[in-house]
């Protein structure tokens, strides 16, 4: 197992060393979008440039747009250990939530139960809440520890009933990085006859994935996060995919997955996402056999890299002084929440940016777990590990928040002797 993260960084020209000389920027926003290396940039633009149509198969250009969409499907399918057959492409992950939401809703009745979590982007909350309101169904909440992070099987599967229609859950808080028991709460899901969505947009950019072995039901994700281009992906069983009826064109196809995906699709997009699903497979260069193993081996060393780094990230936030990280859970991805006391933190975010890191501060769409945590709408700072991220961008950013914490102190005393 190998991991050259400085062969991995000149696959990206937005790490490239400016004309003038200049470094670039340290990307610690990746949970928000990654950078975008070469391979896609380039994909996405052959696929634009070439004599490509609507789907068919008489002409060639037809031709080449089956191709491309069915090899979107296939590389999806191999990161997932998905059925391509079952792999959806949308707008957006959130778009692609609330269209299943209104057509699963179809069936539930008033009194039924939905179960969400406070751990949730809010993508993987409103569209649930906002569809159970619309049929009298009755929207059931779990919480996770605020102290710890941590969300307990037990919070969601307490929750369970006769009643109970859809859970939904996170696989990985794109918040403080908390990784819930998916598995087990599949488990309990199906014992009472519901079905498991997960949102697995923050989880796929940095663990391996197969839905067979995590038993849950449905499973969303965004290539943007982990390389690719802006668009959204749905994976589920085809068989479970044929029992969803969703509002739709009259002349469009009723197939499974197509029935799904309103319009034409954006071809050049999904050559990117295959690219990107490409890049991720070769992160370890000396993984062999297919594409699914080396996703496989090049994950195992993503997550050893990744975690190597957080080692030296967190243990150097925790030691400065007023810093607080609030990403505490056991199992959690290489993300990282933390505020400054008494400092906003979207200045400790403009003060990093003056110093070339990018850390942006916000809830990130997890406002219900912001509050739940006590940072209100305003929530902390994160950053997050990319593929891309490499030891010295981690002491940039520890050296950099070392000097923000020592002028607050500084000014600190000095409005003390003023006031005194």
């Amino acid at each position: 197992m190998t991991y050259d993260v400085a062969a991995i960084r000149a696959l990206f020209p937005s790490l490239a060393e400016g004309s003038d000389g200049s470094s670039p920027a340290a990307f610690f926003d990746g949970p928000g979008g990654s950078q975008t290396p070469s391979p896609v940039a380039d994909a996405v633009h052959a696929t634009l440039v070439s004599a490509i149509s609507n789907r068919g198969d008489v002409t060639a250009s037809e031709r080449r747009a089956e191709g491309v969409v069915r090899d979107a499907r296939q590389a999806v399918a191999d990161l997932l250990g998905a059925d391509p057959r079952g792999v959806v492409f949308g707008r957006s992950a959130t778009a692609l939530t609330y269209d299943f939401a209104r057509a699963l809703a179809k069936t539930w009745a008033p009194g039924d139960e939905i179960v969400v979590t406070r751990l949730d982007h809010d993508s993987n909350i409103r569209p649930w809440v906002q569809a159970a309101e619309a049929v009298g169904a009755v929207v059931r909440w779990a919480d996770f520890e605020a102290d710890t992070g941590e969300m307990h099987s037990d919070a969601v599967t307490s929750l369970l009933s006769e009643r109970t229609r859809l859970v939904a859950t996170t696989g990985a808080s794109n918040l403080i990085g908390t990784k819930p028991p998916v598995c087990k709460i599949a488990r309990a899901v199906h014992e009472v006859g519901a079905l498991h969505w997960v949102d697995g947009v923050h989880a796929t950019a940095h663990a391996s994935v197969d839905l067979d072995s995590l038993g849950v039901d449905f499973w969303t994700c965004s290539p943007y996060k982990f390389l690719g281009p802006h668009i959204g992906v749905l994976a589920a069983s085809p068989e479970l995919l044929e029992t969803v009826r969703i509002d739709k064109l009259l002349p469009s196809s009723d197939a499974v997955p197509e029935r799904f995906e309103f319009g034409t699709l954006p071809y050049e997009l999904l050559a990117g996402v295959t690219a990107a699903v490409d890049v991720l497979a070769s992160l370890d260069p000396a993984a062999t056999g297919s594409r699914r193993e080396r996703i496989l081996a090049s994950f195992e060393a993503l997550e050893e890299h990744e975690h190597r780094l957080l080692d030296r990230l967190e243990s150097g936030l925790r030691s400065l002084p007023g810093v607080r990280v609030h990403s505490n859970a056991r199992k959690r991805t290489p993300t990282l929440l933390f505020t400054v006391d008494r400092r906003p933190a979207q200045d400790v975010r403009r003060a990093l940016a003056e110093r070339g890191v990018n850390a942006p501060a916000s809830h990130f769409y997890a406002i219900e777990a912001s509050r739940h945590l006590g940072l209100g709408d305003e929530g902390g700072v994160r950053v997050g590990l990319a593929p891309y991220t490499d030891m010295d961008d981690v002491e940039r950013l520890l050296s950099a928040l070392a000097e923000i914490v020592e002028e607050g102190r500084l000014r600190g005393e000095a409005g003390g002797r003023r006031r005194g």
